[in-house]
């Protein structure tokens, strides 16, 4: 690396990051005007949640009155926003807990699925994307790219329930439900985590399989690795020295969004397993007009997201400085 070369990317790089936080801010604060504005034109409310359609209107004023609820919309939500920028997000309107303490118990159960399945995303995309790209036009190549093209087509919740008819109805071996009974946790029964792992893993794994072929394809067949096969470099230290540092960087970012996506928490696979995790959470505070919950569970997705994106970015600049230099 030359000294002008280390000097730009030194300034560009912080740069880089100061924009992209600048620019998560104004997404997370768009987050939560928007979900808070839906909350609020959807029919009903906590209150009317609560006591059902045909309860005393009495109670139900009163009920608005105790949950705050009563107050102007804008107010509400500049209380509330006010609060979560210290870390507060206030009182959930259904079971009256701190929403911290409910976020925080289901958090870890969220981290954990995804965590999983981005701990298995990585080696296999880049795996079977530099195995079949290196061996293009063979068998091996056409049933991976077949596969990861069939995987692809199919909806989420289509591989959700194939998976459930064969692992957990035909053979029994896995069961069809993640349930967690109370004061256990997920890795006390780790068979309920394989379905919803193999369900959020298929889809991203297909995606980034064919990322990563068709950027090892086009960087093997470049003149660098061309050349240095002709010298008479090994194949393997072609891959190795000349493809993959050039193959990768691009991928990365595409790799920390869809790892957004698995960290987060499929709304699809949670809800279709039961498993105990934010995104159940979320589906469970919308039925019930828990509005706090509701926000505070968008936030802390929207956040995991930005905060991914912005690694893949600094990544992909650490390790080819041309694509932070010239941004």
């Amino acid at each position: 690396m030359t000294a002008e070369v280390a000097v730009r990317r030194a300034g560009g790089l912080p740069r880089l990051v100061a924009l992209r936080l600048v620019a998560g801010l104004g997404v997370l604060l768009a987050v939560s005007a928007i979900v808070f504005t839906a909350t609020e034109l959807a029919p009903g409310d906590a209150a009317t949640a609560a006591l059902g359609p045909d309860s005393d209107p009495a109670s139900v004023v009163a009920m608005r009155t105790e949950l705050g609820l009563d107050r102007p919309a804008v107010v509400r939500y500049l209380d509330w926003l006010w609060g979560a920028v210290g870390g507060d997000f206030g009182v959930s309107y259904v079971s009256h807990r701190p929403v911290s303490d409910v976020i925080a118990e289901r958090a870890g159960n969220t981290a954990l699925l995804g965590g999983l399945a981005v701990v298995l995303l990585v080696p296999l995309a880049i795996g079977l994307g530099v195995w079949s790209a290196l061996r293009a036009g063979r068998a091996a190549d056409r049933i991976v790219s077949g596969a990861t093209l069939g995987l692809v087509s199919v909806p989420e919740f289509v591989i959700g329930t194939v998976l459930v008819v064969v692992f957990a109805v035909q053979l029994g071996v896995l069961p069809a439900v993640s349930f967690v009974p109370p004061g256990q946790q997920p890795l006390d029964s780790p068979e309920i985590l394989v379905l919803p792992v193999v369900t959020l893993l298929a889809v991203c794994l297909a995606h980034n399989v064919r990322l990563v072929r068709a950027g090892v394809r086009e960087v093997s067949a470049g003149d660098a690795a061309e050349n240095a096969r002709l010298n008479g470099v090994p194949e393997h230290r072609v891959v190795l020295r000349y493809v993959l540092p050039s193959a990768l960087p691009p991928a990365l970012p595409i790799f920390c969004r869809y790892a957004g996506f698995l960290l987060g928490g499929a709304l699809i696979a949670e809800t279709m397993f039961g498993y105990p995790g934010l995104a159940s959470a979320l589906v469970t505070a919308s039925a019930g007009r828990d509005v706090p919950v509701v926000q505070a569970v968008a936030l802390v997705a929207a956040a995991v997201t930005v905060l991914l994106n912005l690694l893949g970015d600094v990544l992909a600049v650490l390790l080819d400085p041309k694509r932070g230099v010239t941004r």
